[in-house]
Order: structure tokens, then sequence, then C-alpha cells
């Protein structure tokens, strides 16, 4: 059975969903490949992983969490999980390129598929596809947009606010 929980944030409404084995969905509502609950989907913000994570993205969101402990389950290809592994690995205020992504996933030269599984990354901000840049440090790419990303990145401090 499917449990789904929606969250508001500072970057706009979140969406998550949980499976028996962990969570398999945390994104903003109306990113590119975000799900839309279904009628066999149950609304249960209470569930113990669905309570955890709106806790954890609340602490993110207000610079008291750094890393976050969630049993999740996202699904993919053997090569999409590898690429989401080596993700996980990036810590909070850091970033890398695709280029380096595609060579830790052991995929060397390989940029643009590793982008493409970056994209796919079903559990935003836990596995934090926020943090991988072009190779000139440039923000490319992002499901949830790329003002989104700019503004996590600089929750972490990467980049700095600008004054608009």
């Amino acid at each position: 059975m499917t449990r789904y929980a929606r969250y508001e944030s500072p970057l706009g409404p979140m969406f998550a969903t949980a499976e028996e084995r962990g969570i398999t969905h945390i994104e903003f509502v109306g990113a590119k490949y975000a799900p839309a609950a279904r009628a066999d989907w149950v609304e249960d913000p209470d569930a113990p992983d669905l309570a955890a994570c709106g806790t954890q993205l609340a602490e993110y969101f207000a610079g008291k969490r750094t890393e976050f402990d969630l049993p999740l389950a996202p699904q993919g290809s053997e090569f999409q999980q590898r690429v989401w592994r080596e993700i996980a690995r990036v810590p909070y205020g850091k970033t890398i390129s695709y280029g380096e992504l595609a060579a830790r996933a052991g995929v060397p030269g390989q940029a643009r598929a590793a982008g493409a599984a970056t994209g796919r990354n079903p559990v935003s901000l836990v596995i934090p596809c926020h943090r991988i840049v072009g190779s000139d440090g440039s923000l490319t790419g992002y499901a949830g947009g790329l003002e989104r990303k700019r503004e996590l990145l600089e929750l972490e401090g990467v980049l700095q606010r600008s004054l608009v």
C-alpha cells in the first residue's frame, strides 16, 4: 500500500510517498517527474516514515539539519541507483559536477547519462541532486526548477543570497 503526505516548505508545497520498505518519493509539487496522488493511495501524514520525513524536512529548511535519516526505497534502474548512491555521498554545503558524478558512478565521460539519472531522482533533498552542477559551476538541470536549486544551495551556504 502506498501512503502519502503533503508538506509546506519555504520553496513551495512538497509531496512524499512511502511503502512498507520505505520512502519512495519526496518531490516539490509540480516538479517535472513528481507523481500525483492516485485513488488507491492513502493520505496518512502520521505514518511513521512520513511523519519523520515531515519533521526532518522542516528541520532542514530551518537550517537545523544537514543530513537526513530516513528509510529510502526509490525505484530505478541499476545505473540510476548507482548514480543516486553517489549523489547521496555529496555532503551538505558542497557541490560536484555531472562529470565528477559520472566518474564516481563508474562511467567516466558520461556526464549526460549521469545527468539524466540525476533528473529522475525521486527522493529530492534527501538524495541531494541540487548539489550537482555544471563543469563550470553553473546551475543546470533541476526537476524542481533552477530557482529552487539556487535557493537550496543558498540555504546550504554554497551560493551567496542575491540582494534583489
